[in-house]
């Protein structure tokens, strides 16, 4: 029976471009989607920015643009993530979108109606260098609960726990480093310790964990929750979800000056980013028609599933399904919650070399299907960590993808192509048939698998059938076939065997490999796989393409490349101070560089160049491709990641600094003939913002700086 299934990815905050643990959440969603679809089943798969918060108003302001302007800057630099790593969202929408305007305040409206909002004046911190309220994440100090040091002010990363800024043992400001004071103002809350919540929620929370909607981990710990705390309450208490202006968000009704906290229109933008596509005219991959969207998201065989992150659970398994139920809504069918990516079993530094960039990644021309590939290996149902090993990365991409199941390809195709013009066989013998046919019986159970989110299951049982695939190559030595006379019946049937395995591997493999699945059926010159497939084999007298190459190894080198950490600092004292962004103590937010000798200096040979042209390059949300006189023969040639500051269009004739004697670097996109300088603040998230150096006039190409 089809189903119809609204997938979502947790909306990524529009102040900053994907890290790795955006590229996992997506990948991971999208190997499901993608297997949903190959089922026949109507998907709709939605993404969209979370835009709202002091945190992207303070950025803005900073930049000298507006919120609207900053956050479109951020979305236009999503789409080459997206579609370097083959994720196939239907739609990528904004929380800043009309749509979530009015969700937003009909189901605020609702939940007021059925009264589950109350308003209190209270005591809130409040900058007094800023002059502003501080919102929760820009307040920090040591959590109550668990006392570990710097933690935000509305829940602590260390220990789960979720509480009021007020709660925090010496608070301090993050922007200006000032101890904040407290000042008077009205805010709204949702009830959530209303006891028709604390029914409902534990209702629901039993029945979606018995029903596969939740993971039982995750629900053991959302019972910690219901728990009553040490003054004898339930810790499920009522939500603040007011802000004061100024505020960039969505205007709470009747209320003027007051904004929603941007927690409760953010998941509301997973049904405005349904709303967008589907008043687009959007339907799903093989539907005919659209839906209406009031009547999709009522109707109650739609399943509604979210994969979210483990460090926003609370938000979503209670605050979301209570918002949800209680302003008229239906609830979340299944929430998927995964662990963090690590490196080597740590979090991810850029300091420590331990912080890999995606997009570094796409540059550095690394397969993205390598990296589907290495994390679904590790991917299963339950709540853990995703560990990046770069020696296991190559071993098991170098090992499974190429020594195992490429190779089937690569040791069949010449002979089919050479001997027999393409043509396969039906008379494989007992043998292949017997393996064939254990292929096809397999498949309904990856299929499951992948349904199950065991997707390093179904990949360890795709690896064992391609074991038994080489097996057989080994056991017929089609190489020695190809040289005996009268063996020309016994290769083409041994070759068909390869080619026919093949494509059943193909398809077991095409929710995490999709380019390469695209470039199978192009080559076999079969209609696109789908899970129904693994029922047929190719007919007796078809006739495949000429084999090309499918994918090479992984070369150590590049991805040495690509987990290169900066240089260090002095000492252990400056890399904490460094570290310590809150303090705000630091010039530009970084301990100043150890000392070095006038000779040292020198060697650096800084020249006045002017910019001859600008353009972005295609494939990259950061470089620019600028051109540049520096009083030689020929303008050099230089790649510098300031696409997201300058229009290249502005550039053209400006005066900036290069660093003439930088080793040539080779990159995809060409060589790069040294390094234009810019400014900027150590804590790029706090303080955003890129400042080419200009000279001053009257300087001329090719002078030198010193």
């Amino acid at each position: 029976m089809s189903r119809k299934i609204f997938v979502t990815t947790a909306l990524p905050y529009a102040n900053a471009p994907f890290h790795m643990g955006h590229m996992m959440e997506y990948i991971q969603a999208d190997i499901w989607v993608r297997s949903q679809r190959m089922a026949g089943h109507a998907v709709y798969f939605m993404g969209a920015d979370d835009a709202h918060g002091a945190p992207i108003m303070i950025a803005a302001d900073k930049a000298g643009i507006t919120p609207q302007e900053f956050v479109a800057r951020i979305a236009a630099g999503r789409k080459p993530y997206l579609d370097g790593f083959h994720i196939s969202h239907d739609s990528w929408h904004s929380t800043d979108g009309p749509e979530n305007h009015t969700l937003s305040q009909n189901i605020y409206r609702a939940l007021r109606d059925a009264g589950l909002i109350r308003s209190e004046v209270i005591e809130q911190f409040f900058d007094p260098v800023k002059a502003m309220f501080l919102p929760d994440r820009f307040v920090k100090g040591e959590c109550p609960r668990c006392h570990a040091a710097d933690q935000y002010g509305d829940n602590c990363e260390n220990c789960g726990a979720v509480y009021s800024p007020t709660e925090l043992i010496k608070p301090y400001s993050a922007l200006s480093g000032s101890t904040p004071v407290m000042k008077a103002s009205e805010h709204f809350f949702f009830r959530l310790s209303d006891p028709r919540c604390q029914q409902f929620l534990q209702d629901w929370t039993r029945q979606a964990v018995e029903s596969g909607g939740l993971q039982p981990e995750v629900y053991n710990k959302i019972k910690e929750w219901f728990a009553p705390g040490e003054d004898g309450k339930s810790q499920l208490s009522d939500w603040d979800i007011s802000r004061d202006a100024p505020y960039f968000g969505i205007e709470i009704p009747d209320a003027p000056g007051k904004y929603f906290y941007v927690w409760l229109d953010a998941p509301i933008g997973y049904l405005a980013a349904l709303k967008h596509f589907l008043d687009g005219g959007g339907r799903a991959v093989g539907s005919s028609t659209s839906p209406v969207f009031e009547d999709f998201i009522a109707d109650p065989q739609v399943e509604q599933v979210h994969f979210i992150g483990k460090d926003i659970t609370y938000f979503h398994t209670l605050f979301w399904p209570a918002m949800l139920h209680f302003s008229g809504r239906k609830t979340p069918s299944q929430i998927h919650v995964h662990g963090f990516v690590t490196v080597h079993g740590g979090k991810m530094s850029k300091s420590r070399g331990t912080g890999i960039s995606p997009m570094q990644y796409l540059e550095l021309g690394l397969n993205a299907q390598w990296l589907r590939y290495y994390m679904a290996a590790k991917l299963n149902p339950r709540v853990e960590d995703i560990d990046f090993n770069p020696e296991d990365f190559v071993l098991r991409v170098n090992s499974d993808l190429i020594g195992k199941y490429v190779n089937i390809a690569s040791r069949a195709a010449g002979f089919i192509s050479k001997r027999f013009d393409g043509v396969l066989t039906a008379e494989v013998g007992p043998e292949g048939a017997a393996l064939l046919a254990a292929l096809q019986d397999a498949l309904p159970g990856i299929a499951r698998l992948y349904d199950q989110r065991d997707f390093a299951r179904a990949l360890r049982e795709l690896m064992a059938l391609a074991d038994r695939i080489n097996a057989y190559v080994d056991t017929h030595k089609p190489w020695e076939l190809a040289k005996q006379e009268g063996q020309e019946a016994a290769l083409q049937a041994v070759c068909s065997v390869c080619l026919q395995a093949f494509r059943l591997l193909t398809l077991g493999l095409k929710p995490v490999l999709p380019a390469l699945a695209g470039q199978v059926e192009a080559w076999l010159q079969i209609a696109p796989l789908v899970w129904a497939d693994a029922a047929q084999l190719m007919p007796g007298g078809h006739r495949v393409g000429v084999y090309q190459h499918l994918m090479q190894r992984v070369d150590a080198k590049v991805l040495d490349e690509l987990l290169t950490p900066p240089a260090p600092v002095a000492d252990a004292s400056e890399a904490a101070a460094g570290a310590d962004a809150a303090a705000n103590d630091l010039p530009g937010g970084e301990a100043i560089a150890p000392e070095m000798t006038i000779d040292d200096f020198t060697r650096v040979d800084l020249r006045i160049a002017r910019i001859v042209s600008a353009e972005k390059v295609e494939g990259s949300t950061k470089l620019l491709r600028l051109m540049l006189d520096v009083g030689e023969p020929e303008p050099r040639q230089v790649f510098s990641g300031i696409q997201a500051a300058y229009d290249p269009a502005t550039l053209a004739g400006r005066l900036t600094v290069l660093v003439a004697n930088l080793a040539p670097r080779k990159m995809k996109f060409g060589v790069s003939q040294g390094m234009v300088l810019c400014a900027s603040h150590a804590d790029a998230k706090a303080q955003p913002g890129l400042y080419l150096l200009s000279p001053d006039s009257g300087a001329q190409p090719g002078m030198r700086i010193s």
